[in-house]
């Protein structure tokens, strides 16, 4: 963590180099928490160990620079927590609260440990509990909407302690450590100032300096605007911007007052941008947002951002990105202005944009992987060279960097309303990228949620395909946690939009995968006949291959119930299948199959001969570990029938291919043993 000077609750000020620390003030308060931590709970005092973690909570309005003093809090007292300090902000910047869900999924994923994709509020808490069970740990808990949300988040240990940072009491939670901020000391109001102007304007007329204070209420954001202002105006005295804030109207507060001052003292054109980063996703601003929100060069938007900077009016972010913070003070006030001197069909139009663009960097993002693809290498040149990621990277470091934003993009795209298309284009596009950078896997969290927003645009626009893509997509993530009897709701819901789009593809997936969850579930009969369903569709369709696959899945559900018999033709109508198909490597695959079940129908012979017929096959699709299996198990086999020199040598080759993988050798040899 950097330390600050103060933080107007998202705005980072100047840094003195010569500061270990660039905290000011707040020295009364730091000495009453710290006291706080160590002060004996009424549960230690009754005898009682703490159940919980105590809560410590920073009550102030926003800009009264209560982030800034639990960050300086945390870094005072870290080194008595080794397991680290979580940080999660429990409302986004325009206030809405962040549901528990996702916080505790943010916060479990900052301590390594991961949750099914799809678990509610319940699992989730209860996984952070137990993470947090053994380790003495530190909760930062920003903007807290509710007394519910940090009740819901607290460790069940007394090893850890959450500071909370809200605007009122918490209500409800017991034992709680209250903090009450008003302004700053005058001597650190005054520090404040000299960081932004040089000390000389402040030496010069000191009573200029606490004047302005004085109008300011010492709140820090007030202050830091202040500064910025100055800075600005290198020629302008101290005693000119009281007399300006002094004149402003004091309906607004002391912030609102020396914001409008430096509002009204931007160009026109800054000033329209500064309005629309209120549009910006989660608050997060980069040169690119900026651009498409203005309708301005990349270049541009970099420079006004940085002015933005200097004048107090953002914070850059610590990010490899240029990557900026529109301070939550502020949020609601470029909001109101925006609506105040934007039209809403020019709001509606900059969201657009900014989506839009949003959109084709994603794009860009995929085809930047798409290295083997000469149409993709084609299409990646004809995008404009703002857009375009030099290397891979580049690429997955620019959508890890703009995560959150982006989620919250498709989060406010969907919640419009109005936006339903490019909403549809950006959550596509999103899906596409992360499985390109990060894989199906460790990307499942963030795609249930995506997926979730498809159905729920689906729903909205009564869209059957969608719908059954969007069911189809969650149905899969939850059977792949687990979550078979959840999976198997969505994919009936999938089958019935399927069938109302009357899309063959969803249907027939659907289908299949109903029996698939079936057969998981151990419903061995009901599998078999959903599979029999499945079946019947792909060949009325004459789609040979995908019949040949699901003929073995029906093979698979018949084996299970103990019917070989008909294991066996299903078996022999799937090897046909994949040769008439020409799929060499399914046919040899399936012929293996077809000879384990011959084996568990007591045909040792006749499994056997399916099994050297597999082998030369697997050797036609330069499988070396299936004809490694098979030699195993036509070893077990030939000892079985009393043959134990034959079986020695179908040991000793399936060796030899294994020999220089002894890890593949190891999970071949259980794979034969369980057989």
């Amino acid at each position: 963590m950097t330390d600050q000077a103060v933080d107007t609750d998202g705005v980072r000020l100047s840094q003195d180099p010569d500061a270990e620390s660039g905290f000011l003030g707040r020295t009364r308060e730091l000495k009453e928490l710290r006291a706080d931590i160590e002060r004996a709970g009424l549960d230690t005092l009754s005898g009682r160990k703490a159940p919980r973690a105590r809560v410590l909570l920073i009550a102030g309005r926003p800009g009264s620079g209560r982030t800034a003093l639990a960050e300086e809090l945390a870094a005072r007292v870290a080194h008595d927590y080794p397991d680290g300090v979580l940080r999660a902000r429990l409302s986004e910047p325009d206030g809405t609260r962040v549901p528990v869900e996702r916080l505790a999924r943010e916060l479990l994923t900052a301590l390594e440990r991961t949750a099914p994709p799809g678990a509610d509020e319940d699992d989730l808490t209860e996984a952070l509990r137990t993470a947090l069970a053994d380790r003495r740990a530190l909760l930062l808990l920003d903007a807290v909407a509710d007394a519910e949300q940090v009740d819901a988040l607290l460790p069940d240990t007394p090893d850890c302690l959450a500071v909370a940072v809200a605007e009122g009491p918490l209500t409800g939670i017991a034992d709680v450590r209250p903090c009450t901020l008003g302004g700053l000391d005058t001597k650190s109001a005054v520090e404040l100032l000299s960081r932004h102007t040089g000390s000389v304007r402040i030496t010069v007329d000191p009573r200029a300096a606490e004047q302005l204070v004085e109008l300011c209420q010492a709140q820090p954001a007030a202050l830091t605007l202040a500064g910025g202002w100055l800075a600005a105006r290198p020629q302008a005295a101290v005693a000119d911007l009281a007399k300006h804030v002094h004149a402003e109207s004091d309906e607004t507060g002391a912030l609102g007052r020396v914001f409008g001052l430096v509002y009204a003292s931007l160009p026109g054109t800054a000033a329209r941008m500064l309005r629309l980063l209120s549009l910006a996703p989660a608050g997060l601003v980069d040169p690119h947002t900026a651009s498409a929100l203005a309708g301005c060069s990349v270049s541009g938007a970099r420079t006004t951002l940085d002015d933005f900077v200097a004048h107090g009016l953002l914070r850059a972010v610590d990010s490899a990105l240029p990557e900026y913070e529109v301070p939550g003070c502020l949020h609601g006030r470029l909001g109101a202005l925006a609506r105040k001197h934007d039209r809403p069909a020019e709001l509606q139009l900059a969201r657009a944009r900014m989506l839009e663009r949003t959109v084709r960097l994603l794009q860009s993002c995929r085809a930047v992987t798409e290295t083997d693809s000469p149409q993709a290498r084609e299409k990646l040149l004809a995008t404009p060279r703002d857009l375009r990621f030099p290397h891979p990277r580049a690429a997955a470091d620019w959508l890890r960097a703009r995560r959150p934003a982006l989620l919250a993009a498709a989060r406010l795209a969907v919640a419009d309303g109005e936006l339903d298309t490019l909403a549809r284009r950006l959550m596509s596009q999103l899906v596409r990228a992360m499985v390109a950078h990060f894989g199906t896997r460790a990307a499942a969290p963030d795609l249930y949620g995506i997926h979730r927003l498809v159905l729920d645009v689906a729903e909205r626009r009564e869209l059957p395909r969608e719908r059954a893509a969007a069911l189809l997509n969650l149905a899969d993530l939850d059977a792949r946690t687990g979550r078979t009897a959840e999976a198997l709701v969505r994919y009936r819901a999938a089958l019935d939009a399927g069938r109302e789009a009357k899309d063959p593809y969803a249907t027939g997936r659907a289908l299949e995968s109903v029996g698939g969850a079936h057969l998981e579930l151990g419903d061995y009969d009901r599998a078999a006949d959903w599979f029999g369903r499945a079946l019947a569709e792909r060949l009325a369709r004459d789609e040979r291959a995908d019949a040949a696959r699901v003929y073995g899945r029906l093979a698979t559900a018949h084996t299970y119930a103990g019917r070989y018999g008909e294991a066996v033709r299903a078996w022999r109508a799937a090897v046909s299948g994949h040769r008439k198909a020409g799929d060499v490597a399914a046919h040899a695959r399936a012929l293996a199959e077809l000879a384990r079940v011959q084996e568990y129908a007591g045909r040792p012979e006749e499994s056997l001969r399916t099994c050297r017929e597999a082998v030369d096959w697997a050797r036609r699709a330069e499988d070396v570990r299936l004809q490694a299996a098979l030699h195993l198990r036509l070893a077990d086999t030939l000892d079985r029938l009393g043959d134990p020199t034959a079986a020695g040598l179908e040991r000793s080759a399936a060796e030899r291919m294994l020999r220089e993988d002894p890890a593949d050798a190891c999970e071949i040899r259980s794979t034969v043993s369980e057989d």
